[in-house]
């Protein structure tokens, strides 16, 4: 994954520094071997972005040694003269160059980082990051892998936290190229959108469901703006994302493909299938003796460990208890069970039991492949259930073990 920041001079304050070491503190060891950071310093004052890195260099010499970190800046030939620009919109003639140089800015950003990742997050040099923001966004992207989308959004704010798949970019810097000096990029992205799905014998609302299909939004926002000083001089900007201060009520992780089904009572729409998607958190009415939910996988599979988490911050006491993990093995014939496995009559064999909320364990290698996986409720529960975590860890012949969830 690529993330790339643009940053320019400012009159008042830099939060370049604040923003790099939100992003970077946030990243785990084995994280910071799947990303690279992109700075580009839209400048053409040689000193100047000298001097940028120079600063970068005290602070993060060893992520730009690593690779994690890369600084770049475009020729001074890059540029056209900004000075016979048209006023468009409204906005004053210094609005107009500042909002047609940040559409180019972004373009050369993208053209460098295009061959760089298989995703590509755009970012702003005035944020803070959530933790465990770069595993949520890389799973969820992942999860809609087989999805014809076009732009995730992991912020409602301008130009935050927009990610797009990398072939995607070498047509977005077209499109932007025909139209700098017209718009600004937030609306030329909408444009383009449009031009893709939108039928001009359709009314709006038709468009708009079309464009929604390309258009993916996360919640709760993962980025949030704390610059209060822009960088076009003179602007204040008071913007906050108040989506960012809700907690993530779920956790995200790539499972494999499976059917999923449950006798439970799903309460207000947060179904099972969004849950095991990474898209919501399950929730049902009080589970009852032999109420069920089961995962019957596209293909055998063999799994290594599991991971169930129930309740979460908003709902701590909605956990699930009395309640066992069970697989069903592709064949018996070489399953030689040991007595701490028991076996149900549609044979299934219980591997492990929720404690404190939460079931995880390991599959031994005996009972692998496994066609299916199920939580069976093995006493009636005074209190309504809520699944907020649904992870597996995979084992292949022959592969090395492939980690779904981080």
């Amino acid at each position: 994954m690529v993330m790339g920041i643009p940053t320019v001079k400012r009159k008042v304050k830099s939060y370049l520094a604040e923003t790099l070491h939100s992003l970077i503190d946030k990243l785990s060891a084995e994280e910071k071997l799947d990303c690279v950071i992109i700075v580009f310093v839209g400048e053409t004052d040689v000193d100047y972005v000298n001097s940028v890195v120079a600063g970068l260099e005290k602070e993060f010499l060893t992520e730009l040694n690593s690779g994690l970190l890369e600084v770049i800046s475009p020729p001074a030939s890059f540029y056209p003269d900004f000075n016979n620009l048209k006023e468009t919109f409204g906005d004053s003639k210094e609005r107009v160059k500042w909002r047609t140089k940040q559409n180019l800015d972004y373009s050369f950003l993208m053209m460098y980082a295009v061959n760089k990742g298989v995703y590509y997050v755009q970012l702003e040099d005035d944020i803070v990051a959530k933790p465990n923001y770069f595993a949520t966004m890389k799973n969820f992207a992942l999860q809609l892998a087989t999805e014809d989308w076009m732009i995730l959004e992991f912020s409602q704010l301008g130009f935050i936290g927009k990610m797009f798949q990398a072939p995607d970019l070498n047509l977005i810097v077209e499109f932007i190229f025909m139209f700098y000096k017209e718009k600004p990029i937030d609306w030329l992205l909408d444009h383009i959108l449009w031009v893709k799905v939108c039928n001009p014998e359709k009314d709006a609302k038709h468009c708009e469901r079309q464009k929604s299909s390309l258009r993916i939004r996360f919640r709760p926002s993962l980025f949030q703006h704390v610059g209060l000083h822009s960088s076009l001089a003179g602007k204040i900007q008071k913007l906050t994302d108040k989506d960012f201060l809700k907690p993530l009520l779920h956790k995200i992780h790539v499972n494999p493909p499976a059917e999923v089904s449950t006798s439970l009572k799903v309460y207000q729409g947060h179904t099972l299938e969004k849950t095991y998607m990474g898209e919501d958190f399950f929730w049902a009415i009080n589970p009852m003796l032999g109420d069920y939910v089961l995962f019957k996988f596209d293909r055998p599979i063999s799994i290594e460990r599991f991971l169930f988490r129930s309740g979460n911050q908003e709902h701590p006491g909605d956990k699930i208890e009395n309640t066992t993990v069970e697989v069903l093995p592709f064949s018996d014939a070489e399953v030689k069970t040991k007595e701490k496995y028991k076996r149900t009559e549609d044979r299934f064999y219980k591997l492990a039991q929720f404690e404190n909320g939460v079931a995880e364990g390991t599959v031994e290698a005996l009972f692998n492949p496994v066609v299916a996986l199920r939580l069976t409720v093995q006493k009636d529960s005074a209190v309504w259930a809520i699944i907020s975590e649904v992870g597996l860890l995979l084992c292949r012949p022959g592969l090395a073990k492939l980690r779904v969830y981080l």
